[in-house]
């Protein structure tokens, strides 16, 4: 069921336009996943996210498997059924909430010991487990469980990561049962690109039906964020999909799919925006700055999102500053919006063949650059 074939690529770039076809719909890369940790983004409804023209959500196991337990989805028909997601849906293994949440943990070859982070009981999760959790989720694209080094790890630590990423990708393998459901293994190999490729070499060898980039993102600068997503992306084979884990930022996501990166998710579009901080084509905007008190403009004059349509930034900053729980759907809403239009934008200007000029254009704009 599950099929990824390339329809445009850039003359200039490796950028490229393609199509995710699963048991649940067809996504149109390059594409952004909004982020549904819980089985939802938060402050949006599933109506909202196909208004808004997304086409594929990211949900996450380990938060899911503790609760409200991944066998009262499986019983109440998977996640789609589950959210009322009729289209596809991705789930992350896992991995990088035990080692980022769990306030004790205990890595072994066959897996992991943790404690949750809700209540502090013991579990172990192993590659075979994390397979059976994301079937039980149903999800279209699982994710192999993998060790995610800090990304200041000294190089014998990224090595021995990378080793057993690649013994529990195997095992993950092994226990995939369902063809419905893609599987993607997932690049380790910290802040050093010999044991990228090395990561790479061993992962595509046990032949997945994409790849992912992790670890990247998480403290390490731009520069070598984009260099090492380019040493990814040239072993990851041509027909496969390339993912870039949890990068998020307008920039990032245009360095990337100029890279050749097809798929992204990030929670900085909602955490953002919860937070005041807005993404206009003028760049971003604080709302809680005391300039927009009076303000009777839209966030954005170029949006035409529900939020920029009908309310004024006086208006936005007077119920975020009191606390309404509508300035958080609002700007939720707007900032999606933008991801959304970005992502379609992106994929406009492959298809026209035309997609290094709106990089440069993009790239020394105050959309991007504020």
């Amino acid at each position: 069921m599950y099929k990824f074939e390339i329809i445009q690529k850039d003359k200039e770039s490796s950028a490229r336009f393609g199509k995710i076809n699963t048991a649940h719909g067809t996504v149109e890369t390059p594409a952004f996943m909004p982020v549904a940790t819980q089985a939802t983004v938060k402050g949006l409804t599933p109506s909202d996210l196909n208004e808004l023209g997304f086409q594929m959500v990211i949900s996450n196991a380990y938060h899911l498997y503790l609760r409200p337990g991944t066998e009262t989805i499986r019983k109440l028909g998977g996640l789609q059924q589950y959210m009322a997601w009729n289209k596809p849906v991705a789930t992350d293994s896992g991995g990088f909430q035990v080692f980022s949440l769990s306030k004790k943990r205990k890595i072994k070859d066959d897996g992991v010991i943790f404690q949750s982070h809700l209540d502090g009981s013991e579990h172990f999760l192993s590659p075979e487990k994390s397979i059976q959790i994301q079937t039980d989720l149903n999800s279209d694209i699982m994710m192999c469980l993998d060790e995610c080094p800090p990304h200041d790890s000294s190089y014998d630590y990224a090595e021995k990561s990378v080793a057993l990423t690649t013994k529990w990708a195997k095992l993950c393998k092994e226990a995939k049962a369902s063809k419905n459901n893609a599987l993607f293994g997932i690049i380790q190999g910290g802040a050093f690109s010999d044991l990228r490729k090395r990561s790479a070499e061993e992962l595509i060898e046990l032949d997945f039906d994409g790849y992912s980039i992790g670890g990247l993102g998480i403290g390490e600068k731009s520069e070598l964020t984009y260099e090492l997503a380019s040493v990814c992306v040239g072993e990851i084979p041509v027909g496969k999909v390339r993912y870039m884990m949890g990068i998020g930022k307008p920039i990032d996501i245009l360095e990337s799919v100029k890279r050749g990166v097809d798929l992204f998710d990030c929670v900085i579009p909602t955490r953002n925006a919860r937070n005041g901080t807005l993404f206009t084509s003028r760049g971003k905007v604080v709302i809680k700055n005391a300039q927009y008190a009076n303000d009777e403009n839209p966030l954005d004059d170029s949006c035409e999102c529900y939020c920029c349509r009908n309310f004024s930034r006086a208006y936005i900053r007077h119920i975020f500053m009191a606390g309404e729980i509508l300035a958080l759907r609002l700007l939720t809403l707007h900032n999606l919006n933008y991801y959304s239009k970005l992502m379609k934008r992106i994929r406009t200007s492959i298809n026209a063949e035309d997609f290094n000029a709106f990089y440069l254009e993009m790239i020394g704009s105050e959309e991007i650059l504020n």
